[in-house]
């Protein structure tokens, strides 16, 4: 994600062309357009970089999509399920009243069962004390005329009839009985199974459920990094962007050079006296800004330390922090180009000053500014104002955090130093 930050290093050395004081070195015009073709080459590979993250971005986004299709039809299974599991609730519940209904039913058949057995059992004893079924024979042979023997037989025939109605009725009771239990037995046993299955489905669609939320999870995490990787990229862009515009000056201020140093030959050689003055460019001095100082950097703003760089609430502070009240100019503190001068949700308005200084790159970082006076690409003197102190971004109070990098400028702050060990007049 970070494999910029090398990179940005190596390229600062485009800036060789911008000395400590403010003007461009002697380095050769072919040696500036060759840094300015590697910077474009780098450029050409950042874009493309850029554009292949994009992709995979695109591939990300696809994938969730096709996913969360695929989520939506779990849900809806899971609710689908869940309506079918409360349906077979209250049928089971229905089926268990019925039960309960059937057993007070059984309870009534299995009394009457009880007492056509107290009635068989007794007509089964009259039977046996009177010798079986021959004593309906006795009955009917003891008339003493036709009519009585006719009255009598009326009589046999009935309870012999009654007989067979308890018994069949027995009989009947019985298998009404055994075919209700067997029936609300199956009803409530399929019941039972269907309600199992559905608990099961549901288990599944909740597993499948999880781990697609999971798959989306990584997903999700993925895509955050590549597009961290893509503002990672983009920044490389426009950093490199501005060192082929600094690059550019160089070449221009060498040229420029170049005709100067030949037109002071030719002048010497002809004898020619002339004089010549003009304006330094630089504004009034202000009379809250230091004083310009002697060393590589100068103070960048008049005020007290009021933050050292090292160890600061559990995490490592990267650089100083420079507090005053009132309006407070702060400068460049040494020679160079303007990088960037832009808002960060951290550093609020904050400007970045890439130095060339003894064969060495530097750069510095001007933060929580109320304003700026710069804009990237610019060329700026030691000493120049470059903006006020402020508060802005993730600041509490007005003060200027200063950061000093030897090398350019990383997110890793892999080569960022204490500034106190650069810093004249502190």
């Amino acid at each position: 994600m970070k494999k910029f930050m090398v990179a940005i290093t190596a390229f600062m050395l485009c800036l060789a062309g911008i000395s400590a004081g403010g003007n461009v070195q002697a380095e050769s015009i072919g040696s500036l357009k060759e840094k300015k073709s590697t910077i474009e080459k780098k450029k050409s590979s950042v874009e493309s970089n850029i554009s292949e993250t994009e992709s995979k971005i695109s591939d990300i986004k696809n994938q969730r999509a096709s996913i969360e299709a695929e989520l939506k039809k779990v849900e809806k299974s899971i609710s689908e399920t869940k309506e079918e599991i409360a349906k077979k609730d209250k049928e089971i519940a229905s089926t268990k009243d019925k039960i309960a209904s059937l057993k007070e039913s059984i309870k009534e058949t299995e009394e009457r069962i009880a007492n056509r057995n107290e009635i068989l059992k007794e007509r089964a004893r009259a039977y046996q004390q009177n010798g079986g079924s021959s004593s309906y024979l006795e009955v009917l042979l003891g008339a003493n005329s036709f009519g009585e023997f006719v009255e009598r037989l009326g009589a046999v025939t009935t309870i012999m009839n009654a007989d067979k109605d308890i018994i069949a009725e027995q009989e009947a009771d019985k298998a009404r009985l055994e075919e209700q239990k067997a029936e609300v037995e199956e009803k409530l046993a399929s019941l039972n199974k269907m309600m199992d299955e559905l608990v099961k489905m549901k288990e599944k669609l909740d597993g499948q459920k999880i781990e697609k939320n999971k798959l989306m999870a990584v997903l999700k995490s993925e895509q955050a990094e590549l597009e961290d990787e893509k503002l990672s990229l983009e920044e490389e862009k426009e950093i490199l962007a501005n060192q082929e515009s600094a690059v550019k000056k160089a070449i221009e201020a060498e040229k420029k050079r170049q005709e100067a140093a030949a037109a002071a030959a030719a002048a010497a050689s002809a004898n020619s006296s002339s004089s010549s003055s003009g304006s330094s460019g630089t504004s009034g001095a202000v009379s809250s800004a230091p004083a310009v100082t002697s060393g590589k950097f100068m103070r960048p703003a008049a005020g007290y330390v009021s933050s050292r760089f090292g160890s600061r609430w559990g995490r490592n502070h990267n650089g100083i922090d420079i507090a005053k009240s009132g309006t407070v100019p702060v400068v460049a503190s040494a020679a160079g180009v303007v990088s960037r001068a832009n808002y960060s949700s951290s550093y609020g308005n904050v400007v970045y000053i890439n130095h060339y200084i003894d064969g060495q790159v530097y750069t510095t970082v001007y933060a929580h500014l109320r304003s700026m006076n710069v804009s990237a690409g610019q060329s700026v003197k030691k000493g120049q104002q470059i903006g006020l102190m402020g508060n802005t971004g993730r600041s509490f109070g007005q003060h200027l955090h200063f950061e000093l990098y030897v090398g350019g400028w990383t997110a890793s702050k892999s080569n960022v130093v204490d500034p106190m060990k650069y810093l004249s007049g502190m």
